[in-house]
């Protein structure tokens, strides 16, 4: 097979252009406002999920808010506190949390880092996050 590279947001193979993957550089995506006030960029939404990159400074937090679909929270970066429910848990970089659908939760740095989370949201919600 020939050589290939990464061009854009496509794959090209001995400069034949084929669109194979999508490819998103966080740094690349505007945070747009959103009710909890922090960096949220939104890095996929396709039919079956929505993908999040929140970023959140020391002392910042998610308003508590129930999603209508599951969620699943990987920590990228940084510590932060996790609340599902009743449940709150610390949760460090390379930790993955499953928030079932329709259970309110929310996100706090009480670190003095900065915290980065990746949400995936699956199926893609049909209607909107409710705060609490």
């Amino acid at each position: 097979m020939g050589q290939s590279r990464i061009q854009g947001n496509a794959y090209a193979r001995w400069g034949e252009y084929k669109t194979l993957m999508k490819i998103v550089q966080v740094k690349d995506v505007s945070s747009k406002p959103n009710p909890h006030g922090v960096d949220a960029r939104s890095i996929s939404d396709t039919e079956s999920a929505q993908v999040v990159h929140i970023t959140l400074q020391p002392g910042e937090s998610l308003k508590k808010h129930i999603t209508p679909v599951d969620v699943i929270f990987y920590v990228l970066e940084g510590v932060g506190v996790v609340e599902v429910g009743e449940e709150k848990a610390v949760a460090g970089a390379d930790t993955l949390i499953e928030s079932p659908a329709k259970i309110p939760h929310r996100w706090m740095n009480e670190s003095n880092s900065v915290t980065r989370i990746l949400v995936v949201k699956t199926p893609r919600p049909r209607e909107a996050t409710r705060l609490l």
